[in-house]
This record gives structure tokens, sequence and C-alpha cells, in this order.
């Protein structure tokens, strides 16, 4: 979609065509990789263009008329199948390349059993991933996104300059997250007497409450996809929240990894899992433990009403010219 005036590469329309094509292209780049099947990276890659590519038309939403076949559910629907073969690629390597190596010969003696347990289960997820990509659905969003593209149907909001609406688009997703009970997890309601939380502390907070914290990660990331389409509108306080947001997501995505793989773990040994695999789970507490105390820093960061209040000004107030 070529433009030859600024005026009408300022506008929500073009923007939306733009985000749109931009993470189909990135989708579809890694495509016959993927059913090669040789590089686990070219899934990641791909799955990541589809979730962005839902955030575009979940965020463009109010400018834009897409084809049936490119609805935000069908778009999940293939996303998630993408997501059930790279869990498991997250899974293996991660106690391939980040534990295994660190264990006594008798923890990786158990852990050699589980580990060829989720081969098999990763060549049925990619048999469903082939299938899908062969399927319709697939290939119809596809087809029909790229046919759209060439000439995009919009609402009457097309013509709005985008620096115009940019905070009505990104405020209510920010909205979301500073209102998740997420991030009250593990905070005192007494200051004043509030102690250290210890490792231990925290497998017991996370028992109780890491559901919650699973979900503020989701939220951050849909958060992070979005603000990624607007880099050009704003300046360069803007970038740094952005890369808090992908702090957030980062970190809580670590402490969910030890969490998924020691319950992955425990469902093949339900019985007596301490004293088979005790260095296992120690190096999990460890990490997870790591990972909880840089959380925290972001945690009371965002905690502060001054620093949420400044990121929402941040967002009232694009760069006019940019684009």
């Amino acid at each position: 979609m070529e433009t030859t005036t600024n005026p009408q590469t300022q506008t929500l329309g073009y923007w939306a065509v733009k985000a749109i094509q931009k993470h189909l292209e990135k989708v579809i780049s890694h495509e016959s990789e993927v059913l090669k099947d040789h590089d686990p990276e070219e899934l990641h890659q791909m799955r990541v263009g589809m979730r962005r590519l839902r955030s575009a038309v979940v965020g463009f939403e109010p400018v834009l008329k897409l084809p049936e076949s490119a609805d935000d559910q069908k778009i999940g629907r293939i996303a998630r199948r993408l997501g059930k073969l790279r869990d498991l690629d997250v899974l293996l390597e991660i106690l391939q390349n980040t534990y295994y190596s660190r264990l006594p010969p008798s923890e990786q003696e158990i852990l050699d059993k589980i580990l060829m347990d989720w081969v098999k289960q990763r060549h049925k997820a990619f048999r469903v991933v082939e299938w899908t990509l062969e399927h319709k659905i697939y290939q119809n969003l596809k087809e029909d996104l790229q046919d759209w593209i060439k000439e995009p149907s919009f609402t009457s909001l097309e013509k709005i300059p985008i620096n115009e609406v940019l905070p009505d688009l990104l405020l209510p997703q920010i909205s979301h997250l500073f209102l998740h009970p997420g991030w009250q997890v593990g905070v005192t309601q007494d200051p004043v007497n509030s102690t250290v939380i210890t490792s231990e502390t925290l497998e017991i907070i996370l028992d109780q409450q890491g559901e919650s914290l699973h979900d503020l990660r989701k939220q951050a990331k849909k958060v992070r996809y979005q603000m990624s389409l607007f880099t050009d509108f704003y300046s360069p306080k803007y970038l740094a929240y952005l890369e808090d947001i992908k702090a957030i997501q980062e970190c809580l995505g670590d402490i969910q990894d030890t969490m998924v793989l020691m319950e992955k773990i425990t469902d093949k040994i339900p019985f007596k899992i301490n004293s088979k695999l005790p260095t296992f789970i120690g190096l999990l507490a460890e990490n997870r433990y790591k990972s909880w105390q840089k959380w925290q820093e972001l945690q009371q960061r965002y905690l502060k009403a001054e620093n949420r209040q400044d990121f929402r000004l941040e967002l009232l107030h694009p760069v006019i010219g940019n684009g």
C-alpha cells in the first residue's frame, strides 16, 4: 500500500494496513521452514508473527472491515495450535540446556525417560501444526488478508489522523494492565512490619497465586505488542516504558517456565519427587527466586501511583509529524 503524501500516511487506516501487512508477511516468511521442522526458532518466530497479527487486528478493530476468515478467534485458534508445539520445544530446551548437565547421573536417568516421552508428544503436536498450516482455515486467512491488503476496507474512521486517536487505542490496554490483581501478589498490606520474602515463602505464594502472575504476564504481552505498533509516534521515553513492559513479560515468563516444568515433571513422578530429584528441584527453586527478585523491582516501580501516571501522560502526547 504505497502513499505519496504525508497526510495520507498519518491516517488511522494507513497504519492499520501497514501493521497487518508487516505481521502477515512475517507469518508467511516462516511457514515453509516450520513445515521442514529443522529449527525450533522458525516456529517461535511464526508464532510471534501470528500473535502480533492478532494484536493488530484487535488494536485497530474500530477502523477495520476484515474478511470473516481473519476473525480474531480464528487467528487465535491457529496461534494456540502453534503454541502447543512451541511450549513443548521450550520445555525440552530448558530441561536439556539449562538443567540437565548440572544434575547427578541418577537424576539424569530419571529425566531421560521424561524427555523421551516429551519428544513423542512433540511429534504428535507437529502433526497438528502441519495439518493446521495445510487446512483451509489458515490458507483462507492468508489469501483473504493478502487480497484485503491490496484493496482494504474500512469503517468511517479511516481518515482520522492517527495522532488524534493513539491515546484512545493504547490507554484501555494500559488500564487493564494496571488494574490487574497480579500486581498485588506477594505485597504486604502492612509495609511497616513487612518481611522479606524468602525462597520458601515464595513457593507458598506461587502455589496459591501463581495463576494470577501468569495472567498478568499475558496482559503485559498484549500491551507490548500493541505499543510496538506505534513507536514511530512517541519520544524515547515511550521506548523506555516499552522496555519495562518487555522486562515484566520476561521476568514473569521465567517464573512461569519453572512452574510449568515442575508441574509437567510432577505429572510423570507424582510420588517422592523431592527425594528422587532433589538437585533438580533445588535448581528450579533457585532460578525461580532470582526471577522473582527481578520482578519485585518492576512491581514496586509500577505500584507507585506517580510512575503509573507518568506512563499514562506519555501515551497522551504523541510526537506530531513522524511517520
